[in-house]
Parts: structure tokens; C-alpha cells; sequence
């Protein structure tokens, strides 16, 4: 019993220690900018950090992976976050690479999403090494995250050993998000054929797209999901016409398709193919679908015990690449990501490495 409150004593020690460090990464971090298809600078900042601490490391492009010896009679758990940022928007009212510290907060580009979640795990990871734990745990650091990129997740992806479930530090405000909308977007033409608007001839592209376009925006899909809600299917995008007395010849437009866990991206497209009889369509991608973890999987029973909620996020991440089960839980919230003068807190960061070692760790 002495020796169990000195090993727990000692871990929250080294836990105070390794959350300082953590927060000094991420400042260095923000500091480097690292907008998406541009990290490599970011990515030699955490990696010299990594191998300082006594880590192998292996570069993959910009994706750094962390892993150790496997033991084959246990499952193998992902630790997953993204190193890219989004350009910063016009409205910062201060530096987005300053790294300012006020009070609790930690003001800077990527703060939120994902660098809280980043150097948390990371953290996590370098702590749990030291305490006995069910699971093996291998790292990854991946790039692109942001533009759903070929050099990202994809590119490590086949370098990674067989994964039984990964955690993606995404912010959830360290509440698991055990399902994730997908993303599909359609280009879509539809033809007509040119001439005078002064006289009754020619075909109107805008009116060919108009009866489709108003069935998109009024079908609704019978499979709701109780984490997800909707299928959501929205026009973002529409260009016609060269002059204000010309009939246009072309309407292009793009649909943002959502599905939910019930509906996969490539059935959705033959849908609309069948549904929208006067326009050409075509899918950027099917790569990108929605996710789903039960609630029922050990680890989110061990959140739910331990006084968090399972629920549905809206927003992409790289789960929609994942072949494995996976869930988002990680520091800060998701409605700060994309924002002028995005933040961390602190305290956040704390809570965080310390759910991820109560989650983990053996009791």
C-alpha cells in the first residue's frame, strides 16, 4: 500500500512536470506556423521534442509516428492528432503566432484545434509508458488534417500497426464524440443552349438545374440518427450566365453532402444520379465518410463511468479515414475552432492529460 500512494504521488508529480512541458511545445508550436500542406517546420519542432524525450520517432512526409514493442495479447489503442492549422482569418485582434499567455488562456493559431489535443496525448502517451495499462498505445502526429489531404493520415496510414481503436484529440470539451458526420461534395453542371434573351429562343441552363435544385432542397432522408440528426444536403455554390442578354448555356454548382452513420457516401450519389435527371454530377470523393463507435466499446463505457457523455459531432475530422473504431475526445471547444483569436485554456490542458491516464491506466 506504502509503495501504491508513492507511485500515485509520483505520477502526479510527473504529471504537473510534463503538463509545463506540454504547454511550452505548444507555445514553440504556434509560433511555427503550420497551415495545412506547409508543416514541415512545425513537424522538426515536435519531432526534436520527441526524440529529446527519449522516444523513437519515424517521419512519414510530415506525419510522425511514435511506437514502441507491441504485446500481441493486447488490444492496441491510437493516440491521433493533427499538427495543421487553417489560414488565419482577417478579424485576429492580435498576433495568431504569438503564443500570449493571459490568465488562464493561451491565445494563438491552433491552440484549440488541434494543439491542445496534440501535445495532451503526446503527454499522456510519455506517462502512461510508466504505468501498468491493458492497452498498447502508439502515437501519431499527422499532417493535412485540415484539407483532408493525401500526404496526411492517408499517407501514415499504411505504416501503422493493426489499430483496435484509435482517440483523435479533436475538441470536444473532453467529452466523447463516438460519431461524425461524413462529407461528400458533388460538382453538378446542367446544359442548355445559348441565345438572345430578347427573343424566345434558346434553353436555359438555370431553368434545366431549377426543378432539381428545388428537389434537393426539399427532400429530406427517412434515417434520422438519435447522435447525428439528418442527412444534410446543401447548394453552396451556383455560377451561370456570361451577360445580362445572353441565355446561359451552363449551370455549375456544388452540393456539401452530410451523411449520417446510416448512409454511405457512394449509395447517396447513385441517389441523386436517379433523382436529378436534368444535371451531370459528379463526386470530388468518396473517401470521406461518416463514423460510428458503440457506445457499448469498453473504453466508452469507461468514459460514461467516469461521468462523461457520449454524443454526435457535426464537424470532419481524420475518423473518416480511420478502417477501426474511433472517437474524438479532446481539450477545448469545437465552436473556438476557425475563430479570430482562438484559444486553450491551460487548466484545460491539465484536465486533459489527467482524463486520458484515468482512462488508460489500470486501476
Amino acid at each position: 500500500m506504502k509503495n501504491e500512494k508513492f507511485r500515485i504521488f509520483a505520477t502526479i508529480m510527473d504529471i504537473k512536470q510534463l503538463a509545463q512541458e506540454a504547454v511550452g511545445l505548444l507555445k514553440r508550436l504556434i509560433s511555427t506556423p503550420s497551415i495545412s500542406r506547409d508543416e514541415a517546420a512545425a513537424a522538426d519542432i515536435l519531432s526534436d521534442f520527441i526524440k529529446q524525450c527519449g522516444l523513437p520517432v519515424r517521419r512519414i512526409g510530415n506525419n510522425l509516428l511514435v511506437q514502441e514493442h507491441l504485446d500481441a495479447r493486447k488490444s492496441t489503442v491510437l493516440l491521433n492528432a493533427h499538427i495543421d492549422t487553417v489560414k488565419p482569418v482577417s478579424t485576429w485582434s492580435r498576433d495568431p503566432f504569438a503564443a500570449d499567455v493571459e490568465g488562464d488562456r493561451l491565445y494563438g493559431l491552433g491552440s484549440n484545434d488541434c494543439g491542445g489535443g496534440l501535445v495532451s496525448l503526446l503527454t499522456a502517451y510519455r506517462l502512461l509508458r510508466g504505468l501498468p495499462t491493458q492497452y498498447n498505445l502508439v502515437y501519431l502526429a499527422s499532417c493535412e488534417e485540415e484539407v483532408s489531404g493525401a500526404n496526411g493520415f492517408s499517407l501514415a496510414l499504411p505504416e501503422l500497426p493493426a489499430i483496435d481503436v484509435a482517440i483523435v484529440g479533436e475538441p470536444t470539451g473532453m467529452q466523447p464524440a463516438i460519431a461524425e458526420k461524413g462529407l461528400m461534395v458533388i460538382d453538378g453542371i446542367a446544359r442548355g443552349k445559348s441565345g438572345h434573351a430578347a427573343r424566345n429562343e434558346g434553353v436555359n441552363a438555370i431553368y434545366e438545374a431549377l426543378d432539381d435544385l428545388v428537389w434537393l432542397r426539399d427532400y429530406r432522408f427517412d434515417k434520422d440518427s438519435a447522435l447525428l440528426g439528418a442527412t444534410k444536403m446543401t447548394v453552396t455554390v451556383i455560377n451561370s450566365g456570361t451577360q445580362h442578354n445572353v441565355v446561359p448555356d451552363e449551370c455549375r454548382f456544388v452540393i456539401d453532402v452530410r451523411p449520417n452513420e446510416y448512409y454511405k457516401n457512394e449509395e447517396l450519389f447513385l441517389f441523386l444520379q436517379e433523382h436529378m435527371k436534368k444535371c451531370e454530377l459528379k463526386a470530388r470523393s468518396f473517401r470521406l465518410a461518416s463514423s460510428y463507435m458503440p457506445a457499448e466499446h469498453p473504453l466508452i463505457q469507461r468514459c460514461i463511468q467516469m461521468g462523461m457523455q457520449p454524443f454526435g459531432s457535426p464537424t470532419l475530422s481524420d475518423q473518416a479515414l480511420m478502417p477501426f473504431p474511433s472517437f474524438k475526445l479532446g481539450p477545448g471547444l469545437s465552436a473556438r475552432s476557425h475563430t479570430a483569436d482562438e484559444f486553450i485554456c491551460l487548466s484545460e490542458i491539465d484536465d486533459a492529460i489527467a482524463t486520458y491516464i484515468r482512462l488508460l491506466a489500470d486501476e
